[in-house]
């Protein structure tokens, strides 16, 4: 299965847990779970176009950028504060005790979001077929897309000190971008949200 398909797959299924989850949930904790819905949908919304199921809509893409830009940087970690975990919250106290890593995927996906709508008008550059952009392939083992220890949270690229920057991201076919932004959800996802039991 595809990097893309997985990644998207997981982040559309925590979206329906996340919706049964709710119940309970007030304040900040609710607030933060309700962007953490919204932005499962836009997820749910494109990842068809990515995989080329359904027709291929910049516009789509943009908006769902956009919704990505508004719930992330400042905007997410202020959802966080101390002492707001705990039932009904989906967050691990590791939100807490890694703070700067969490702030950093934080900012890191308002930043790929931010590329992500500008990839929009690239159209799709065949992610779901394994493409290489300029050589290197985007869903190989050593390449741009690269292992698990790389993208997930390593200190290379996700919440690392060399992120690609929006500009990088925007130079992508969105298929690739939209990986790219996804990825970060997934790294945030696994080390910094609670798995259901």
């Amino acid at each position: 299965m595809k990097k893309i398909t997985v990644t998207a797959t997981i982040l559309i299924a925590g979206t329906a847990v996340a919706a049964f989850a709710h119940g309970g949930a007030t304040g900040t904790v609710k607030e933060r779970m309700d962007a953490m819905l919204v932005m499962g949908k836009a997820v749910k919304a494109v990842a068809p176009m990515m995989q080329g199921e359904t027709p291929y809509d910049a516009e789509t893409v943009r908006d769902a950028a956009r919704l990505f830009q508004r719930h992330a940087g400042e905007s997410m970690t202020k959802l966080f504060p101390e002492g707001t975990g705990g039932m009904p919250s989906e967050a691990k106290d590791e939100v807490w005790t890694e703070w700067d890593r969490f702030a950093a995927l934080a900012t890191q996906l308002e930043e790929y979001s931010e590329g992500l709508e500008r990839a929009a008008d690239n159209g799709l550059g065949g992610m779901n077929g394994n493409a290489s952009m300029g050589g290197a392939t985007m869903m190989g083992g050593g390449s741009m897309m690269g292992s698990a220890n790389s993208m997930m949270g390593g200190s290379t690229m996700m919440g690392g000190n060399n992120m690609m920057d929006a500009a990088a991201i925007a130079e992508m076919p969105a298929d690739a971008a939209f990986a790219m932004t996804t990825q970060v959800c997934s790294a945030c996802h696994e080390r910094f949200r609670a798995e259901e039991d």
